[in-house]
């Protein structure tokens, strides 16, 4: 570990997707891609669009054809998308999605809650997806839920957290997100979580996916940042939940995790003052307010 702060960090925009799939409303495509356009001119260059998932679990995501059918072309914008099995990466294929996501738990029972199947199960069902991106030229991500702990079996051994991440890696993932689902997490868990999944997997492979459901998000970022992290999944104006974790507000707000990281003189090539204009728009389309102290304190 270099135990030192990053120059620069890789800020992994979700909202569109992940910040979107829990609202109850379902959303016109034109304001999801009035989102999707706001988040690129602010200047994010890793946008998860949407998911090619069942309409009958996601009804939010049923148009995730339409969106990608409607993304501006800008060669410098990786747009990437949720695939939880070969049906649905096929689907991204033919829109062509050329970075997908799949997805498992370090928790056993929440697996079963979420993609009915258990860990091991989850890999057999990535199989297939991982040789047919390799077959495409199409880079896959995995995320990791419940690595801090779980609704279901309280805390989780991150042991078994980096036994998945490294399998993740193992099986073609160039990336693995570590996502604190339910917000449980304190800077000093989270930090030696990271540690942990370094050992196994390089550091800059590894996301920071916290949720803020306890006002840990922050805190428990800049825990890592010291021990070589340097890529944080956001979701603008604080959107998100998980449908399977009750209580689990939404994930970090990009506006938030900006200030930050531009205040300690981290890069991320975003413009804030356009961010938080994003999350106001999508905010007043959502009839809510930002779930983010930056945006608001921004228009106060």
């Amino acid at each position: 570990m270099n135990n030192m702060m990053p120059h620069t960090v890789k800020i992994v925009e979700v909202s569109p997707r992940d910040g979107l799939q829990n609202e109850k409303q379902i959303i016109p495509v034109e304001t999801k891609l009035e989102l999707i356009n706001g988040l690129r001119l602010a200047g994010l260059k890793n946008i998860e669009v949407t998911g090619f998932v069942s309409p009958k679990w996601v009804p939010q995501l049923a148009d995730s054809a339409e969106v990608c059918a409607g993304l501006v072309n800008d060669d410098s914008v990786q747009y990437s998308a949720l695939t939880p099995n070969i049906k649905g990466f096929e689907k991204a294929l033919d829109c062509g999605i050329n970075e997908v996501a799949v997805f498992t738990a370090a928790s056993e029972s929440f697996n079963q809650k979420n993609i009915n199947c258990s860990i091991a199960e989850s890999f057999d069902r990535f199989a297939p997806i991982l040789e047919a991106a390799k077959a495409n030229d199409v880079r896959v991500r995995g995320y990791v839920s419940c690595v801090l702990g779980c609704p279901y079996e309280g805390q989780i051994d991150p042991h078994v957290v980096a036994d998945v991440s490294q399998k993740l890696i193992a099986m073609g993932c160039y990336e693995v997100s570590l996502g604190d689902t339910i917000g449980v997490g304190t800077p000093k868990a989270a930090a030696h979580l990271f540690s942990l999944c370094a050992e196994h997997v390089q550091p800059d492979h590894l996301a920071l996916h916290f949720h803020d459901t306890r006002g840990q998000a922050l805190a428990n970022i800049l825990a890592c940042l010291p021990l070589g992290a340097s890529v944080i999944d956001a979701s603008v104006a604080g959107l998100g939940g998980c449908p399977y974790a009750k209580g689990a507000t939404g994930n970090v707000s990009t506006e938030n995790v900006v200030y930050m990281l531009h205040g300690m003189g981290i890069e991320t090539g975003v413009d804030l003052d356009q961010l938080v204009k994003t999350g106001r728009i999508i905010s007043t389309a959502l009839d809510k307010t930002p779930n983010s102290q930056v945006n608001n304190a921004w228009y106060s």
